[in-house]
């Protein structure tokens, strides 16, 4: 069920959450729910980073630079045969 709930925040505040909601593609609601859900929690507020995906981070290692440069020559060996 849906609440409707009054902030007084700082109006420089509120425009500047309101640009980054928009470059985000989420309205300021949604935003402030998945912030308050988080801390309600115990979780860090990470940028909408659900549970299972903090669960996971960490667990894969990024492969090194020159790993990714021979396996894109690899690849194009490949395609270009």
């Amino acid at each position: 069920m849906k609440k409707k709930l009054t902030l007084s925040l700082d109006e420089s505040v509120i425009e500047e959450a309101k640009k980054f909601a928009r470059r985000r593609h989420k309205s300021l609601s949604r935003m402030v729910e998945s912030y308050l859900r988080q801390v309600a929690h115990g979780n860090p507020p990470d940028e909408d980073i659900t549970p299972l995906v903090a669960e996971l981070s960490g667990v894969l290692s990024p492969p090194s630079a020159e790993q990714g440069r021979q396996e894109y020559r690899d690849y194009l060996r490949e395609k270009y045969r």
